[in-house]
């Protein structure tokens, strides 16, 4: 007997190799540990003969396990009282990988029962071809992808949730004596509304374009924070029950006589709100307005940057194109 072997008791019941073979990663494979004991050697040296011939074990004869994976199959439960607590994570062979670690261990045991083996593993492998009809592969198959689409959903659902210290920082505004009409959200960071607005305006080098059916005077007020010598244009069908007029624009222009601001119609061709800096320039930005600037601080709202902005600018293009608007 080798050095490396340990006495084993019993002939190798196939039966009870098939209880041991798993399907990991699409592949049939046997745990190290099980392995080892058919073998008769420690897991150890098993592993270590591997190691030794590496070049002999490519992945599809041999890898190592993952903690989901072993937690998923129960490994280490099951096989040789290991617990929850690994001190490594096991190696599982599949049947090429079997047969080559007979040629690294050279034992007559690991021979003999590699064969035994070998053998329960294709047993395996006809039993599931002749019953191929049998088994619901199509309806696991659906399932499986059933899965992962759910997975990858509440991944977004996380992803798009207010965390609990999001929330702690809008509690923080009440706390600071800021009343809840006064709160607007832009991109996930709470704001006084008025300085939401501002801020955004601000990173304006070359032009804003205001996209809003509802105009009113804070929506020239918050405008006054651009950077001098930035086009102003807005796009608006001004409805709603108290209108911009004329009067207040000129009043503004009386208070703010360098500030350019020029009106289009959207010819009632938008729903929502945007706000697009440095239009056709590197710079550009866009943002998606969750309620008119007129309303800002009347209830809470979100200002969110939109990533692709070209899709957008073909739309902006046509709105661009729109007849000049005549305040009343």
């Amino acid at each position: 007997m080798s050095d490396y072997e340990l006495s084993v008791f019993g002939p190798i019941d196939k039966e009870e190799v098939k209880k041991r073979i798993y399907e990991i990663r699409g592949l049939k494979v046997m745990v190290d540990s099980d392995i080892a004991l058919y073998f008769g050697v420690t897991t150890g040296n098993l592993n270590k003969a591997m190691k030794r011939n590496i070049k002999r074990f490519p992945e599809k004869f041999c890898f190592q396990l993952t903690n989901e994976e072993c937690s998923r199959f129960q490994i280490g439960i099951l096989n040789g009282g290991r617990g929850s607590n690994l001190k490594y994570l096991p190696y599982v062979y599949t049947e090429q990988g079997v047969a080559m670690l007979t040629s690294a261990l050279h034992t007559d045991r690991a021979i003999e029962a590699s064969i035994q083996i070998m053998e329960a593993f294709v047993e395996m492998a006809h039993v599931i071809k002749q019953n191929r009809n049998l088994l619901p592969y199509e309806e696991l198959k659906s399932l499986k992808i059933q899965h992962y689409q759910l997975t990858e959903k509440v991944q977004e659902i996380q992803d798009n949730m207010v965390t609990k210290a999001e929330l702690s920082n809008l509690i923080s505004l009440f706390d600071d004596s800021i009343s809840t009409d006064e709160i607007l959200i832009l991109d996930g960071e709470p704001f006084k509304a008025d300085v939401a607005y501002q801020k955004v305006y601000k990173k304006a080098k070359k032009s804003i374009i205001i996209v809003d059916d509802y105009l009113g005077i804070k929506t020239l007020n918050h405008l006054t924070q651009a950077k001098k010598g930035i086009d102003i244009t807005i796009i608006s069908d001004n409805k709603g029950y108290s209108p911009l007029k004329v009067s207040e624009f000129n009043d503004f222009l009386v208070e703010y006589p360098n500030t350019k601001i020029s009106f289009l119609k959207t010819k009632n061709k938008v729903h929502d709100r945007y706000i697009v800096l440095d239009y056709d320039q590197k710079t550009m930005k866009i943002y998606h307005c969750g309620a008119s600037s007129k309303d800002a601080g009347n209830k809470v709202t979100t200002i969110t940057e939109i990533r692709e902005v070209d899709i957008y600018k073909t739309m902006i293009s046509e709105l661009l194109a729109n007849p000049a608007l005549k305040l009343i």
